[in-house]
């Protein structure tokens, strides 16, 4: 699901509606939070875009952003 692309790690998720996109986020956005450590990302309706790089390390992909891509996944894995 996540494509490695101009020193970014990027990955869309779908969902049945906005509700569930925006539960999605903010699910995300806690364990985001916890980690110090926070996504650029947008919602349009049911679709949730992210993009995820250590911007302390100069906007490369980095451990920080596999730990948050493999937990994002594990949160997705609840809504679909």
């Amino acid at each position: 699901m996540w494509e490695e692309k101009d020193n970014q790690l990027h990955a869309s998720f779908k969902f049945a509606d906005f509700k569930a996109a925006f539960a999605f986020m903010t699910e995300v956005a806690f364990y985001a939070e916890t980690q110090n450590h926070h996504p650029n990302w947008s919602n349009v309706y049911n679709t949730v875009t992210i993009s995820l790089s250590t911007h302390d390390a100069g906007n490369i992909v980095t451990d920080k952003d596999r730990a948050l891509a493999k937990a994002i996944d594990r949160v997705y894995a609840r809504f679909s």
